[in-house]
Formats: structure tokens, sequence, C-alpha cells
């Protein structure tokens, strides 16, 4: 991964101070090398911290500037399909790019005289892959940031120190001198609730995430409430797309596919110019793909795991026994209990923002462990969401199934008579009564989510802050695990 930072209309202070300040906070991600870019006019400054893994030599270092000298990029993530993307580039004639213009091989600078000819959107809907990054377009002394579609690289923008600035972690936009935002109180239902804070809300006022599938376009003097964002890619509309199109094929046939799909996804993530590996645990995801990886390498691959001294949560002796039967050269760590609570210190630092996911300790030992022999580590990350793995699915499908076999009219009438026959939002009346207004299983997990915000005593001043699944789509409403999975 690699960091990038920036500002803009930061007036009256140091900017060489300021962006030095940023990148510090992320020199974890990107320890190789750093860069800057200060706008002729003063108004825009980006920053850079890069982890060299596609074309490590100086031509892939950043910020960088576009051949034509309009655009400057600060970016961070990776485009599986740069390669294609450059071969378009020098075959159409009317792109203005051709083979000698590219300085270098890195998917940075593809990516870059991509939106120099193409525009950002079109480029975005072209590209796959992981990224985030900031383009300022000099003509129109325009700032562009964007964000990958899934949202897998973290990409935070807001007023700070009376600048809009941006940055792939919340700790860089505190270093900017003046930074006093306040905390968004508002948001601790989401947290409390779900674990983390989910886009676009951060814990602090003023600084949000932006939205995965998302490109945000402002303009100078650069003012927050100015700021325009669009969508140029939406999941779920991506979803209804393929519900309406579904695949017609035999259970074979589809089985084929699904193999062809990941096969392909897994061999554009293992393009890299340096060592590269894999976590390993006795899930069916990350089994899956070191299976893959091991298939198409043409080399042994690595794999990691993590063991635990109790039995109950020590996945190392089976991971061990399928890197075993795949044939990887495998390397595994046992962690005490005192090695687990050592890293808890750090754990603020680390996310910098609250965030309660209980694998985030093992996470961070098994990629520290990982750095030591490889740069690039892949995971099963993603597996549970797109294959309805959490417990969540089959406990609110049981539930709907229950309640469904009433007409939606005379459980909407029961509803209101339990829910508003009481005034104690934690009593067995009142949650019974919100549960039979529900229209399907993913509403009424949202529902439940509610319900917990209550017997917290928590109030939402925005209502996503309890419920995503505020707009229910009644195509999905046919199937509870699509409806879940919204």
């Amino acid at each position: 991964m690699c960091g990038i930072a920036g500002f803009c209309n930061l007036r009256d202070r140091d900017k060489q101070r300021n962006i030095a300040a940023m990148l510090d906070r992320i020199v974890h991600r990107g320890p190789d090398s750093s860069g800057t870019f200060y706008s002729e006019n003063g108004l825009v400054t980006f920053g850079h911290r890069r982890l060299s893994i596609i074309d490590v030599t100086e031509t892939g270092s950043q910020p960088m500037t576009s051949h034509n000298g309009r655009y400057v990029l600060t970016y961070n993530g990776e485009i599986y399909n740069h390669q294609e993307l450059k071969k378009r580039l020098i075959e159409d004639p009317g792109s203005g790019v051709s083979a000698s213009d590219f300085r270098g091989s890195s998917d940075s600078e593809i990516l870059l005289e991509a939106i120099s000819s193409y525009g950002i959107k079109d480029t975005l809907t072209f590209c796959r892959g992981m990224f985030a990054f900031a383009v300022y377009d000099k003509e129109e002394d325009t700032v562009i940031l964007a964000r990958d579609r899934m949202g897998e690289k973290p990409l935070y923008y807001g007023k700070a120190g009376g600048a809009f600035a941006f940055a792939s972690d919340i700790s860089s936009l505190k270093a900017i001198e003046g930074f006093d935002n306040e905390i968004n109180r508002s948001v601790l239902p989401m947290y409390f609730m779900n674990g983390y804070i989910s886009a676009p809300y951060t814990i602090f006022k003023d600084i949000f995430k932006l939205e995965p599938g998302c490109m945000l376009t402002i303009k100078a003097p650069f003012d927050l409430r100015n700021a325009v964002i669009t969508t140029y890619y939406d999941l779920k509309d991506a979803a209804i797309r393929g519900i309406s199109k579904p695949f017609n094929g035999s259970f074979t046939e589809a089985a084929d596919e699904l193999e062809r799909l990941l096969k392909s996804s897994v061999k554009g993530q293992m393009i890299s110019d340096v060592p590269l590996g894999a976590f390993l645990s006795a899930g069916t995801d990350s089994s899956t793909v070191v299976s893959i990886m091991q298939s198409i390498s043409d080399q042994t691959v690595r794999s990691f795991t993590i063991g635990m001294s109790d039995p109950k949560y020590n996945e190392a002796e089976a991971a061990s026994a399928i890197a075993s039967h795949l044939g990887t050269e495998h390397t595994e760590l046992y962690i005490t209990e005192d090695d687990a609570k050592k890293v808890i210190p750090d754990i603020p630092r680390m996310f910098t923002e609250p965030f309660a996911d209980s694998s985030q300790i093992p996470t961070y030992l098994v990629s520290k462990m990982t750095r030591e022999h490889v740069t690039v580590s892949l995971s099963g990350d993603g597996g549970d969401e797109l294959f309805n793995g959490y417990d969540r699915y089959p406990v609110f499908k049981g539930s709907w199934d229950r309640i469904r076999k009433y007409p939606y009219p005379v459980r909407s009438i029961l509803g209101d008579l339990l829910a508003n026959n009481t005034y104690d939002p934690s009593s067995d009346k009142y949650v019974r009564g919100r549960m039979l207004k529900a229209k399907g299983a993913g509403d009424l997990y949202n529902i439940s989510r509610e319900l917990d915000g209550g017997a917290l005593n928590i109030v939402a001043d925005d209502k996503r802050a309890l419920n995503n699944n505020d707009t229910l789509d009644p195509r999905f409403l046919k199937d509870p695990y699509r409806q879940l999975m919204l």
C-alpha cells in the first residue's frame, strides 16, 4: 500500500511543514520514498508516501505529472487491468498518447495518462482494482478525489485547520496546524451497533470518508461546502442488473463460471514486482484464494498463519494441513495472550478512530510476521460478504420465514397495537411489534439493530447511523438473503 495526503487553500501557514507532518503520520503506508507537489498559484499541495510494488524505479515516483503537463496525480492502490488500459491508449489514435510518452511501467502513470485522454469518469468505469487517489487539473484549478468500487482503499477528506484536506489516514488530517474538529457524537449509535463507523461518516465533525464507487470534485477556492460528489459505480444497481439477467446454465456450468471468475480476479491481484504471499486460515475463503494462487503460479506460493495456544481459537493446525495439501511454502507463528495484550496500546495509532473488529489483533500480528518475508499478501476478506458466510443470514432468514406466514396488513396492524401500547423500547411487546412490521429479512435485521440502539438509550441525529437499508427495493424482497446483503 501507499499513502496520499494533501490540502488546498491553507492560508498563512507553512505548506512544506504541514505536508511533511501529514506524510510523517503515514510513513508506515509507504516506507520506500516520499514526494510532494506545490501548485504555482500556491493553492494546492499534494504529498505521497510510496510502497514500491509495480515499477520500483524512480519513474514510478509520485506525485506524478501527465506528459502534457495538465494533470498531477497522487495515488494509492493497484489497477489490475492496467496493461489492457495502456494498450487501449497506445492503439487509440484519439488518445494523444504514444508508447514513447510513457516514462516507466507503473500503473500510476497509465492511470494518469488515461485520465488525461478520456477524463476521470470514463477512466474509472474502465478500471478494475483497488485504489484511492487525488488529481489536480491545473487548467480548471480543480481537485478530484476518487475511491474504488468496493472501498478497499481508504480516503478521508474534509475541513482541517481551515483548509480543504484529504488523506489515506485521519491521523494525517490531525497533523495539520489548527486542527480542532470536535468529536462527532451522532455516529456513536453506528459504532456501538456495528463495531465501526461506515462511510461517509467519521469520528470527527467535518471529516468524512469518500464512499465506495464515488468521486468528489472541488474547485478553487476549495470551500468544502461547494464540493460535488458523484457516483460512478453503485453496488446495488449492479446487483439489480444481475437479478434481471440471472445465470441460466446448469449447476456445473455455474461452478465452472465461478471458478473462472475467481481465477481471473486472483491472477490480477498477483501482479507484482516484489515478493508476494497470502494469509491462510482454516476458512473456506482464504483456502480458496491460496488454492487458486498455487494452481496458476509458476512458483511455490508462500502462505502465512497465526496460531493460538487456546484450541478454541486455533486454526493453525488445520491451516498447516491445507498448506501441506496445496504444496505451499508455509510459515506459522504461535502467539500467546501476552503477545495479544502488547498490541492493545498501539490500536488507536493503527486505526485512528474507534474500531471494534475482534480480528484486529491477530490480523496485525500475522501482517507483521508476513512483512518479514514478502511485501504483498492476499487474503480471503470479502468472502463472507459475497457468499452469505455470516451467522446473521440463517438466523434472520429463519425469523423472517416464521413472520412472513402472516399477511403484511395483518402484521402491520398487530405490530402497531403492540408497539404503541408500550413506552419501553426494551419491552418484549415493543420489540415484537416493531419486528412484525418488517417487510423483509434485511428490514428485520435493521429493525433489530435500531432496537439495540434503543436498549442502549442512544439517540441518533441521523437515521443512517442506525439503518443503512432505508430504501427497500421490491426486487430484493423476494429473496431474504439478497436483502440481507444490501
